[in-house]
Order: C-alpha cells, then structure tokens, then sequence
C-alpha cells in the first residue's frame, strides 16, 4: 500500500477534471459488459479499510476532504458546494459513513462560489497499484443527484484523463436504479465518445445496501456488484498509457453531487436531503 499525502495534495491541485468525468450512459459502441462471478482472490490481504464504527468525523488518517474547486465551480456544470468538516453534509452515525446533499446556501464561506446545494467529498490518502476494493453502500436518490464512488491516478502532472480513471459506481437520480461502471484513459473518454463502461439494473439500489467491487490487475478491471462482475476492461499489453494508464497508483473517491450529468433532467428540490450511507470500505492486496 502507497501512502501519498503530499502527492495527493498535488494532484487534486493539478486535476482539471477532479469529479466523476461521465456524463452520458455507455452507448453500444463504448459498452464492455460481462457477466461473472468476482470475490477477493486466493492469497489476496486485507491492507486498508473503513468499518465507520467511531461516531462524529470521519477519521482523519484515512480520509481528506476535497473543496479545490467550491470558488471557481465544480466541473461538468455541476451545482453542489463541498463541505469541509461539516456535521450536516459528512458523518459518522449508527455504524455508517453518510454523505448528505442538502439545499442550502454557504455564503458565509471564504472559498463560497455561490452554490444553492451543499455536499460533501472525501478522498484517501492512502492510494494502491492493484487490489480488490469493496464499498457497500446504499445510494441517495431523486433526479439530479449524483453519488459516485470513484477512482484517480496520483499522478497529477499527467493530467485528466490521462492519469486515468476507474469509475466503480455512479447512478444519475432521473435513471434510478440504473448503476454504472466506467473507465477513462487519453484514448477512451466520454470528451471523445469513446469511455468503456457498462450498467446494471438494480431496483432497491436507493433502498438497501449493495456491495459495489473493482478488482484490478495487470490483465484487466472488473467492476461488478455483489460478486457479479458486469464490466470488463482488458489491458491491451501494447505498453501505451493512453490505452493503460493502470499500472500506477490510484486513490479512492467519495462524493455525492448535484447537478452535472445527475442534473441532466434537472434537480427536483423535493429529493433533498439526499444521502449516501456508506457501512464499510475495505481494500485488499496480493501478499
């Protein structure tokens, strides 16, 4: 396991697109569904990890909050504020991590850019170069939410989407029940048309806890839900980052926006608050 501190710093300052980069669902020219079974490999450990049993803030060795862009505005045409250490948008209750979308105006803020929604984003610290990564979670609903459980390379200089990204769920409120597993590289994004990605219906996904799963190798990404896998990418072995960029550290990424491709049919101010509870986060590693 990487601890990149210092480097994650840098990297968030450098990205210029540091929130979940798809805005449009994987069309059938871009689509890399799979159907099979995924669990934590034979000889894999448990390196890293969240069981959110310590009530109030998350813990502070294990997550930043990520509020670089509140002045000058979210990318995607995203609407939200990210809080900072803020009881109301990010919590630790009964067992649980939350993440709560609210509609309400920060304008006493210094970094304030004039958001009528407030939310909350967490980033690791710790980052890693393959694994098997478990989040379960039940996921906020309504039309323009966008709960995202994501991952960025630490390479900030590279720049997005050439750092690459791994998107292990995503789900747009007015497509409820829809869940989405992308990736983003130079070579496939959705800028150009060409993200790989797939989808899968769940209908309680906004009612009951689901375990969405990324295991991740050399040879190729599987995204899945459940033990199911139902998105494959597999590496090309040409040795060329546009297409691979997966062969160096990533970290982890949780938020829930407002607006952006969520707000594709616009935001019913009905749906908030809208939260996602997280019970556990946990990361393995081949020994």
């Amino acid at each position: 396991m990487h601890e990149a501190r210092g480097l994650l710093i840098a990297a968030l300052a450098a990205l210029p697109l540091p929130v979940a980069a798809q805005e449009t669902t994987a069309a059938s020219s871009t689509t890399s569904e799979t159907s099979e079974p995924m669990a934590v490999p034979a000889g894999y450990a448990k390196v890293w990890g969240d069981e959110f049993d310590r009530p109030g803030a998350p813990n502070s060795r294990k997550w930043r909050y990520d509020t670089s862009r509140n002045k000058a505005g979210w990318y995607n045409n995203e609407l939200q504020y990210y809080a900072a250490d803020r009881r109301e948008n990010v919590r630790v209750e009964n067992g649980h991590l939350v993440i709560e979308a609210r509609k309400e105006r920060l304008a006493d803020r210094p970094d304030f850019g004039g958001q009528d929604y407030a939310s909350g984003k967490l980033v690791s610290p710790a980052s890693w170069t393959y694994g098997f990564i478990e989040v379960r979670a039940k996921l906020p609903c309504g039309r323009g939410i966008w709960p995202a459980i994501w991952m960025l390379g630490t390479d900030g200089k590279a720049g997005w989407p050439a750092l690459g990204e791994i998107d292990i769920m995503e789900h747009v409120g007015w497509d409820q029940g829809r869940v989405h597993g992308t990736i983003h590289t130079k070579a496939y994004n959705h800028a150009i048309h060409t993200q790989r990605g797939a989808n899968t219906l769940v209908a309680d996904a906004c009612t009951a806890f689901h375990t969405y799963q990324l295991d991740w190798n050399g040879d190729r990404i599987l995204i899945g839900m459940d033990g199911r896998a139902f998105m494959r990418f597999d590496n090309d072995h040409k040795g060329d980052p546009a297409t691979w960029p997966f062969d160096k550290p990533q970290y982890l990424i949780l938020n829930v926006a407002v607006g952006g491709w969520g707000g594709q049919n616009g935001i019913d101010d009905a749906a908030f608050p809208a939260r996602m509870d997280v019970d556990y986060v946990r990361v393995w590693q081949k020994r």
